[in-house]
């Protein structure tokens, strides 16, 4: 349980300092501060299991509406530590999602300690927008993602303005909201 306490806080210091601090999300600020976005720790050790935690949060999102639970972050600290393994099961994940009916309900937005965009190198900055402490697996509803963007007229800025908001941070910056990813000795 102690571990899951320490799992949690370094999720909730990335979503409130990277993510929301740095203006990552426009869309992150408002539910969290409303408490509706909900951290689930799966135990998954294979992606057998992780596909279940993964139908199951699917599952209570159904069964919740987006007033009590906007989104679900689901973290996954004990399997998927390669990024590339990662990037496989994301395909399983969708898969999963159209089987069920699932898409255009919701769609996966992905984090990962070792985030590389495509075309990006692994040490370039603008990785950073995507680095989380754990594999994280973000539900998002698509009806709220749809009303949200009503309200940002330049969603297609977005990632431009993420990777010059990273690549200003001075290495004091990235140490100090990426401290799992910079060893400080």
């Amino acid at each position: 349980m102690e571990q899951h306490i320490a799992i949690r806080v370094a999720v909730v210091r990335w979503l409130n300092e990277v993510v929301i601090g740095l203006n990552l999300c426009p869309f992150a600020r408002k539910p969290t501060s409303e408490n509706r976005v909900r951290f689930v720790i799966s135990e998954a050790t294979d992606d057998e299991t992780l596909l279940q935690d993964l139908q199951q949060e699917l599952i209570r999102l159904d069964a919740t509406p987006a007033s009590e639970v906007e989104t679900s972050l689901l973290i996954v600290p004990d399997h998927l530590q390669d990024f590339w393994d990662y990037n496989q099961f994301l395909s399983w994940a969708n898969q999963l999602l159209k089987r069920n009916g699932w898409a255009g309900v919701y769609q996966l937005a992905s984090f990962h300690p070792h985030y590389c965009f495509a075309g990006a190198e692994p040490d370039d900055a603008e990785n950073l927008t995507n680095r989380a402490p754990y594999p994280i697996l973000h539900i998002i509803r698509e009806a709220s993602l749809e009303q949200a963007l009503q309200y940002f007229p330049d969603v297609d800025a977005v990632p431009e303005n993420n990777k010059t908001t990273v690549e200003s941070l001075t290495a004091a910056q990235r140490l100090q909201l990426f401290p799992y990813l910079f060893n400080s000795t």
